[in-house]
């Protein structure tokens, strides 16, 4: 059966007076969606820093303490399904062997904790170190790769993805202007076609007393390969730029479009071509 993904933005300014209140918040959009067909959902990048204002000192750092050590035991109990996952935005972590903070984002699937870390880091993140690593993981006969914000902008991670057969990249990201928005969300559209990926965008949204994320806005939106086995159908869904709330949009992931589009090897696919191992940029005045 196709998988139904849900990619839903979130406001950190709700109103709650613990990191324990904030944390059912989060699990209250989650199992919604599940109870009603999802089996995936993708919140934004720095959902968790919504709890800065409810925690002592309020730093990155004392957010990184309570949510991994105090909220993740109880989300991942909750948070226990067969044949349902979620990627919970990202979260501030705490690394203890190298004395570093990094942009961390919880991957659950049916239960089982894994995660990515942000690899490339904006101006405003001088209080994180960037992960050094890039994964791909599998669900429900999926590929998936979660692609933190900043980095969908890079083209060098999508030559990293290139020929490992990726299905969906999911892009947690947060976003204080209309400029950045579209930063993430042009370049993910062309994630999808060069890497003939179906790639999913949910921004966070709304305001919160935060060292970081005091002014969100964003919206969800989907990109799919420009193929024609995707030609009956939207190509990209964008919906309207919100600067509050909580946003949705479902669709199901086509696995059967994916593979008949690599099966096409008669038409031009950006996705399929291979690629040259070297080659030489010459200046010529």
């Amino acid at each position: 059966m196709p998988l139904m993904l849900e990619l839903c933005t979130f406001d950190p300014g709700i109103s709650v007076s613990s990191p324990a209140a904030y944390a059912a918040a989060v699990v209250e959009v989650v199992e919604t969606a599940w109870d009603e067909g999802v089996d995936i959902v993708l919140l934004p990048e720095f959902t968790w820093l919504g709890i800065e204002p409810l925690v002592q000192p309020q730093t990155p750092r004392r957010v990184a303490e309570v949510f991994w050590s105090e909220l993740m035991p109880t989300l991942q109990s909750l948070l226990l399904r067969p044949g349902k996952a979620v990627v919970l935005g990202t979260a501030p972590f705490w690394e203890p062997a190298h004395g570093e903070l990094r942009n961390r984002a919880p991957i659950l699937i049916e239960g089982v904790l894994s995660f990515q870390d942000k690899l490339h880091l904006t101006p405003w993140e001088h209080a994180f170190a960037p992960g050094n690593t890039l994964c791909v993981w599998e669900f429900g006969g999926l590929k998936f790769a979660v692609v933190i914000c900043l980095d969908i902008e890079i083209p060098e991670i999508s030559v990293k993805l290139r020929g490992r057969g990726v299905d969906v990249i999911l892009v947690p990201s947060a976003t204080e202007t209309m400029l950045g928005v579209e930063r993430v969300d042009r370049c993910a559209s062309a994630r999808a076609v060069e890497l003939g990926a179906i790639v999913g965008v949910c921004h966070l949204t709304g305001s919160t007393v935060s060292s970081l994320i005091d002014e969100n806005v964003g919206r969800t939106a989907a990109y799919f390969p420009s193929q024609m086995a995707f030609r009956d159908e939207p190509r990209w869904r964008e919906s309207e730029v919100i600067n509050g709330g909580i946003q949705r949009q479902r669709f199901f992931i086509n696995k059967k479009a994916l593979d008949v589009m690599r099966r096409m090897r008669e038409e031009t696919n950006p996705a399929l071509l291979t690629s040259l191992p070297f080659f030489e940029v010459f200046s010529s005045l």
